[in-house]
């Protein structure tokens, strides 16, 4: 049977799209919030559409084997899945694909791209998932380098070994999560780190990124599961010490993690694993407003209940998101287990949010017998189709984007009416039109939450990416200037950097590009991502 191709125009696989009943609904809700009759889509671009530059490099002889100048691969390696990659792609603008797509199948073939790379002054962009919203995939490197060579990592694929004992499982850098999942079923065991771009993402990708996962508390982190990390610089290779922990000075792996492939290209981790929960309990409770929902989230993550789940929508992004009628914040709550029943914590929680406002909905009020997920489970197929939605968005002509951050909980009040106040004005300055401006909470710890923002706006054509800018950076002027950080759980990428730099200690700054200069000498490796291009 033939693998699967990825799109290079949108979410995922060339056979996975919105179904028509998904894309009616977001029709109809955005033609209802912006008074439009009827939207003008642009239709989805083909390869044929795009003209590309001739390939600037070749790859040497004892490459070419695993090197592909393929027009549908180096467009499929060009972007990740930001709002401005959609709008260029939609544009057909694709002037940073990669001279080259190499594939690597082995740590050796890695070590060999390097190799060339350093010789031939050619930039090399690790490539997993390809799901980056931050410009950590394309090859925009400026022009002192002869040409760029995507790296493509699945195909260092698989489980090595499992340790069942302790738990973990060494595994390859390129494996994807789905696949991961399913070979470590028969065992009983799960990574249980699902982020958003779980069907595509990769192990080495989400330790690069530092990806949040679908789980709002306790091991939320990719963080939390890295043992050890194997990486490949172009001066060697670097492996840690696989334990349980250590205090012997700096972490190694804490270098790697968040470091967007521009230190070194992760070809193997242990990663710590759980046992697959069979116990579960959750529902949903409605507040009043999004501040009473914050501070029933608050006092139940501080109570040591710790639920797999404790999402806080506002009342429109519920009701953008198929919950209620926008007159409600909506708090989804879950637990899990594999070794208990959790209706004692269930009650709990729930108890704890009716004292402070709640009101239980609907008949779901949970079972252990892992079978009911109700609430918590309606929103995870929510949250994971989410990604899909933009290949309709960009091309009606909507801007649409998300940022999030976290700011402790003294600061939360004041921190969401000043950014959502800021992004709504901001709206109104680059579209003359008022837009709408939505809040929930990804993850929640005991000293704050992570509130993630998405707005929704009419863009006019040709326009699209200056308006993007003139929002995202009012925006992120008022996360910043509200004492929020830009990025929360995943690393900074270019889109966000001049604006990351801002809340980076000078001195932490030059002791990364110290890291960078003897990993990566010849500055190689993702350019411009940890350390700015000159001018960025």
């Amino acid at each position: 049977m033939a693998a699967r191709r990825l799109k290079f125009w949108g979410w995922g696989y060339d056979d996975e799209r919105l179904s028509q009943a998904e894309e009616r609904m977001a029709m109809r809700r955005y033609a209802e919030r912006f008074g439009v009759d009827d939207f003008t889509r642009l239709p989805n671009p083909t390869a044929e559409d795009i003209e590309l530059a001739a390939p600037a490099v070749s790859p040497p002889a004892n490459l070419a084997r695993i090197c592909s100048t393929d027009a549908h691969d180096r467009l499929v390696h060009t972007y990740g899945r930001s709002f401005p990659d959609y709008v260029r792609i939609f544009d057909r603008d694709f002037a940073n694909a990669p001279d080259i797509v190499a594939f690597a199948g082995t740590e050796d073939d890695v070590i060999a791209v390097l190799d060339w790379a350093a010789g031939a002054n050619v930039a090399v962009i690790p490539f997993g998932g390809g799901t980056s919203v931050v410009g950590g995939v394309e090859a925009a490197v400026g022009d002192r380098y002869a040409g760029v060579v995507s790296l493509d990592l699945t195909g260092l694929d698989g489980v090595v070994e499992v340790d069942d004992i302790s738990r973990t499982a060494r595994i390859r850098g390129g494996m994807r999560v789905p696949a991961l999942e399913a070979a470590l079923k028969p065992s009983g065991l799960t990574l249980r780190h699902f982020p958003q771009s779980f069907e595509l993402a990769t192990v080495g990708g989400m330790i690069a990124t530092r990806s949040g996962g679908h789980f709002a508390t306790l091991y939320t982190h990719i963080d939390d599961f890295v043992e050890s990390i194997r990486t490949v610089t172009p001066t060697g290779v670097m492996e840690s010490r696989r334990l349980p922990g250590s205090g012997a000075g700096p972490s190694p792996d804490r270098l790697m993690l968040g470091s967007e492939g521009a230190l070194g290209i992760i070809t193997e981790a242990w990663l710590r694993l759980q046992d697959r929960p069979t116990y579960r309990a959750g529902g949903a409770l409605m507040f009043d407003d999004i501040h009473k929902g914050a501070e029933a989230v608050r006092v139940i993550s501080q109570a040591g209940l710790y639920p797999s789940n404790v999402r806080l929508l506002d009342a429109a992004e519920a009701e953008m998101n198929g919950f209620g009628a926008g007159r409600e914040a909506v708090m989804v709550l879950a637990f899990e287990s594999a070794d208990h029943p959790v209706d004692p914590w269930m009650a709990r929680a729930a108890e704890i949010a009716v004292e402070l406002g709640g009101r239980p909905e609907g008949a779901d009020a949970g079972s252990s017998d892992g079978h009911t997920e109700g609430a918590a489970g309606a929103w995870r197929q929510a949250f994971m189709r989410m990604p899909y939605f933009r290949e309709l968005l960009t091309p009606i002509g909507v801007i649409n984007d998300t940022f999030e951050t976290a700011i402790t909980w003294d600061r939360f009040r004041d921190f969401h009416d000043n950014v959502k106040a800021a992004t709504a004005a901001a709206i109104e300055e680059a579209t003359g039109a008022p837009g709408i401006v939505t809040c929930r909470f990804t993850h929640s710890y005991p000293d704050g939450p992570a509130p993630y923002f998405t707005f929704h706006c009419l863009g006019r054509r040709g326009g699209m990416l200056e308006q993007w800018r003139h929002i995202k950076r009012k925006a992120s002027d008022a996360v910043i200037g509200n004492g929020g950080t830009i990025t929360h759980h995943h690393a900074v990428g270019r889109d966000h950097m001049p604006w990351y730099t801002r809340q980076r200690p000078d001195a932490f700054g030059a002791t990364l590009k110290a890291a960078k200069d003897v990993l990566d000498p010849a500055g190689i490796l993702n350019p411009g991502v940890i350390v700015p291009l000159p001018g960025a």
